[in-house]
């Protein structure tokens, strides 16, 4: 469990590195200490369904164990909503596989951060009959 974090902390730092460059900082501008230099970084597993929400941190990275349920909602001021289906990701997450693969959730901070050029992902997780784990 601590190489998937440590591997998940690489990952997020990466792309909070995108991140800076897309919005013309510099590329370590989250490393500084101040920002994100020593990130709280939370690690869970999650085994239920989870209602639409938004997460309040910068990124949330899922990994996905190839069962489908999580849909995102493209345009949060819709009415009705408009749901949209993730596809699982093909591919392992074990701790003992060559590659992970992670689903990128942008969070409330990283809208805040950003006034708004990037919005948080609003999603939500389906029961569909098989367990899924994330």
């Amino acid at each position: 469990m601590e190489k998937f974090h440590r591997v998940a902390l690489e990952v997020a730092r990466a792309v909070a590195r995108i991140i800076a460059l897309a919005l013309d900082l510099k590329v370590e501008f989250f490393d500084q200490p101040e920002m994100l230099g020593e990130p709280i970084a939370i690690l869970r597993l999650l085994h239920y369904e989870a209602g639409a929400h938004f997460d309040y941190g910068l990124i949330t990275l899922l990994a996905t164990d190839g069962v489908s349920g999580l849909q995102i909602c493209k345009d949060r001021d819709a009415k009705p909503q408009i749901w949209e289906d993730v596809p699982p990701l093909k591919g392992s997450n074990s701790l003992h596989a060559d590659a992970c693969y992670f689903i990128v959730n942008l969070g409330d901070m990283l809208e805040r951060w950003s006034n708004c050029i990037f919005k948080s992902t609003l999603h939500r997780v389906l029961v569909n009959g098989q367990e899924r784990y994330s």
